[in-house]
């Protein structure tokens, strides 16, 4: 749900054909939710460097938070992400 907030937060803003990647979650996690209960994260960018953009993030349910932590995400070329992946299959 942390990494969600984060993707949402920045899906928008990136140029045409390039997609961000999660590379990192450090979270904590200090309270139980009840089911049925609503919940909620948000995302602040707090570092960009080059193509990798760092991110505050915190959990709530309807009465406290519940987690917070850091995400970081790289910025990508989404075609010349998917040529690197389909090296990779070939072995090459």
């Amino acid at each position: 749900m942390m990494e969600a907030a984060s993707l949402d937060a920045i899906e928008n803003l990136l140029p045409p054909g390039h997609q961000s990647l999660g590379t990192h979650l450090d979270v904590g996690h200090y309270a139980a939710t009840p089911v049925g209960m609503t919940l909620r994260a948000t995302a602040e960018v707090t570092k960009i460097d080059g193509r990798n953009v760092e991110f505050r993030v915190e959990a709530f349910d309807d009465k406290e938070r519940i987690g917070d932590g850091r995400h970081t995400r790289v910025v990508v070329n989404v075609e010349r992400f998917d040529q690197r992946v389909q090296r990779k299959l070939q072995g090459s």
